[in-house]
């Protein structure tokens, strides 16, 4: 009689909570673990809603106990530091966890600490728990809050921020203007949006230090910020790129499999992962996506069957909130925007909660 698969998954990301059903449901006696250094998984989706205010953020998180309990899986509180694929060990500060099967789900964190002050006196969007529990905390006593990066990500949040404390938000773009992924069309109703709200840009400004209730830009300029939020870029955790395979940019590289690059039965999705043959954008519908056949593979892998490719969608859905509860949609050129574009992505975001709730 054979012993039952040992599987190991790390981090509580998207792709991986997706995942667990199907693979408790078809390795009913494998032993699955999962390690997260938070209590709580925050969905990305709905961050947006919860710091406007529309959500508390009990309804935008899922709590890794419960879920644990029901799918008899054991968590583990932890913050990985290595990871050897060779000898099949996890490492992490309280020792190491051996595995038969792993996956990677860690997401990215900000790529901002050089910035002095920002470890002590700022926060990260990424990872998302924290920042989720530091603006929970801020929310109570507000005040003026600078958001470090003018993508779609940091217009969004400042938008939500504005709708929540009022016109006290400043945007810093380090380029000479923001929402540069965006088409005209929608990048003008974003701008607008901003404009409504009285946020503060500053282009073409760099962020040189942040203090006690402050941020310097590189000009001198200093703007009084109770909370700085950096939504600039992001990097993988630096064990990845020093025990596993990754591009330039530290991203683990994996195969249509979802497989690791040269590693049987180690796979990794989300954020941390990228596809070179297929580059996706870093967005959470492709880690959603990768979720069922994340699992698939997993259970192929643990009954020695063949694995399955893993086609990621060329296009998606993009909804942007603009603080209130009016959205805005873009697909392959066409945008859309109003209330019922927001009430369109609260049923989403609302659906894939309880589906994968406990």
């Amino acid at each position: 009689m054979t012993d039952p698969c040992n599987i190991v998954l790390i981090g509580a990301g998207h792709a991986h909570l997706v995942a667990l059903p199907a693979l408790r449901r078809s390795l009913p006696d494998a032993r699955i673990t999962m390690i997260d250094p938070a209590p709580y998984a925050a969905y990305s989706g709905m961050l947006p809603g919860v710091i406007a205010g529309h959500y508390d953020m009990a309804q935008a998180r899922f709590d890794l106990a419960l879920i644990a309990v029901k799918y008899n899986v054991r968590l583990i509180r932890a913050r990985v530091i290595g990871f050897d694929p060779v000898n099949r060990i996890v490492q992490t500060r309280q020792g190491g966890l051996s595995f038969d099967l792993a996956s990677l789900d860690v997401g990215i964190q900000a790529d901002m600490p050089r910035i002095a002050g920002f470890d002590q006196y700022a926060v990260a969007v990424k990872p998302l728990a924290p920042f989720a529990e530091r603006w929970t905390g801020f929310a109570a006593q507000p005040g003026p809050v600078t958001v470090i990066g003018g993508g779609v990500a940091g217009v969004e949040i400042a938008l939500a921020a504005a709708h929540r404390i009022g016109p006290k938000v400043t945007v810093v773009e380090a380029g000479p203007r923001v929402l540069t992924e965006l088409p005209i069309g929608p990048r003008k109703l974003l701008l607008e949006a901003l404009a409504s709200y009285n946020v503060t840009v500053h282009l073409k400004s760099r962020v040189t230090s942040i203090g006690v209730g402050q941020v310097v830009l590189a000009d001198g300029t200093r703007i009084d910020s109770a909370l700085t939020i950096g939504a600039a870029g992001g990097r993988p955790a630096s064990w990845l790129a020093r025990d596993l395979p990754t591009d330039e940019g530290g991203f683990v590289t994996i195969g249509a499999d979802l497989q690791v690059s040269g590693h049987q039965g180690i796979f990794a999705t989300g954020d941390c992962a990228i596809m070179q043959h297929a580059p996706r954008p870093r967005a959470g519908v492709y880690a959603v996506r990768q979720g069922p056949d994340l699992a698939r593979n997993l259970v192929a892998a643990a009954k020695g069957q063949t694995l399955s490719r893993h086609n990621p969608q060329k296009h998606h859905l993009k909804i942007i909130s603009l603080g209130g509860k009016v959205g805005l949609a873009t697909w392959r050129g066409v945008h859309v925007s109003g209330p019922w574009v927001w009430r369109w992505k609260d049923r989403i975001d609302q659906r894939f909660m309880s589906r994968n709730s406990t």
